[in-house]
């Protein structure tokens, strides 16, 4: 492992503070200076992630203590560091916003463990001197937390920023890097999960290049990047390995897992997607949207993503809808998350319209205002299923906005997971499952849940068997009738 592995945290008071702005900006401005940046995200978030792979040019990973141990965490870190000359970690929430009073999982816990300087953007808004009693808390809640600097985020003018500078610096002793002035418009449009996924934003180059214009030209780019090199070694790291490629026995060549990835969706971790690499897999993308047909494959992942903002493209691809249904039928097997699961219903319900959907599952989901379930999801699995052990306890996370209507339990369906923390599907149960299709509200990282991958890749070899046991035996009937 490298001795030195710059790195900075960017973190808030709040969430909407200025969080991503920052980061991309910093990102962008830095990357056009030659600097290589491997980003990353505290917290289950695929949208800012979105955003911040797309400065970088390169995977955003997913940096979360609830869903990952510790042990998982250093590893990633510093195994996805690889050729990068700075790491910047967008933070989530407030910086001591965890699970508990004690702040448990929160990004303050995850600097603590990372051993990584913060850098604390503040909403100036309406605030002048107070401004310092806050920076002044944070600073005095846990000396442990290294905060190396402020940057002031809707700053009304130069008075303003003045008097909270002088303000931070004279009582608090950290530097003030940065004042961002007050924008007249937002760079980066939002909706109800937060940020418009950067897939369906119609100028992503431009917003990435004004967020990285306004930092250039507010903060102080150079000491930013100055204090990350001041970070001390990683302590703890090693012992995980990450990219040694495990072969799968029995597989006469690579299995073919298919991944849905267009605008529909796109919420996948890029920990996942290289986990099924690693364990030998090819993965073929897929467009639910334009492909007519499924292609031939062994196995199938369809994550979550908007499949409401598509409905209607989703719903006009007919003869991609019945060639999923076919595969499954003829027991393909499909991992869905989320957007996915209700893509294997019959309908998507939006203000009283019917789209019709895959119909592989009996299942219906209409689109609420509100949130119908948001955070943190803990399962034990206690129905068979074609992906894990009974008793296998599982971390994820769950968001949206969509809930099951007219369910009724039948013969052929059964549930595999029983929630021992969030909402599930129907009753606190989670994970349907019909022939070898299991469809979730429960979105998992790999790096958590090492049953996932290896599940995936099980089914997907025993379809492969399956597949390759139904040929031979039609060969040999073939050749009996000849005779």
């Amino acid at each position: 492992m490298r001795s030195t592995l710059p790195r900075i945290i960017i973190a808030g008071l709040k969430g909407g503070s200025g969080k991503t702005t920052l980061s991309l900006g910093l990102i962008a401005a830095l990357s056009g200076k030659g600097v290589r940046i491997v980003p990353f995200k505290k917290g289950p978030d695929y949208i800012d992630a979105g955003w911040l792979s797309s400065a970088a040019g390169r995977p955003c990973y997913n940096l979360d203590p609830f869903l990952i141990g510790s042990r998982e965490i250093l590893a990633s870190f510093s195994g996805h560091f690889r050729d990068a000359d700075l790491a910047v970690i967008e933070g989530n929430r407030g910086i001591y916003d965890g699970m508990d009073a004690e702040g448990t999982y929160s990004t303050a816990e995850l600097a603590k463990m990372l051993s990584c300087p913060v850098i604390l953007i503040m909403d100036c808004t309406k605030v002048t001197r107070t401004a310092g009693a806050l920076v002044y808390g944070v600073r005095q809640f846990d000396k442990k937390v290294a905060l190396r600097g402020v940057v002031l985020n809707q700053v009304a003018g130069k008075r303003h920023e003045t008097v909270i500078r002088e303000t931070i610096e004279k009582y608090c002793k950290i530097p003030v890097l940065g004042a961002i002035p007050r924008l007249r418009r937002d760079l980066l449009s939002e909706r109800h999960m937060g940020l418009t996924p950067f897939q369906e934003h119609g100028g992503v180059a431009d917003a990435i290049a004004a967020a990285a214009g306004i930092v250039a030209d507010n903060v102080d780019v150079g000491r930013i990047y100055q204090i990350a090199k001041e970070a001390g070694p990683l302590k703890g790291a090693g012992g995980l390995s990450i990219g040694d490629v495990i072969p799968v026995r029995g597989a006469s060549a690579p299995l073919a897992i298919g991944v849905i990835r267009d605008s529909a969706f796109q919420f996948y971790y890029p920990e996942n997607l290289e986990e099924l690499q690693r364990r030998g897999a090819d993965l073929v993308e897929i467009s639910a949207l334009t492909e007519p047909n499924l292609p031939e494959i062994d196995a199938l992942y369809i994550g979550g993503g908007f499949p409401e903002t598509n409905a209607i493209g989703l719903a006009a691809n007919g003869s991609f809808r019945r060639s999923l249904k076919r595969a499954v039928d003829g027991g393909l097997p499909v991992y869905a998350e989320c957007g996915g699961l209700m893509y294997l219903g019959r309908t998507l319900i939006l203000e009283e319209k019917k789209y019709p959907m895959t119909g592989i599952l009996p299942l219906d989901f209409r689109l609420s205002k509100k949130p119908r379930a948001h955070g943190y999801t803990v399962v034990k699995v206690t129905g068979r299923n074609p992906f894990y052990a009974k008793g296998t306890v599982l971390k994820g996370h769950e968001f949206h906005y969509s809930e099951v209507t007219g369910f009724r339990e039948q013969q052929d369906l059964r549930f595999a997971f029983s929630m021992q923390r969030g909402e599930g599907i129907a009753e606190k149960k989670d994970g349907i499952c019909y022939k070898n299709v299991l469809a979730t509200y429960t979105h998992l990282h790999a790096y958590g849940s090492p049953a996932w991958a290896g599940g995936m890749v099980n089914a997907a070899l025993s379809y492969r068997k399956e597949k390759e046991k139904r040929v031979t035996t039609g060969r040999s009937h073939t050749a009996a009738r000849r005779k």
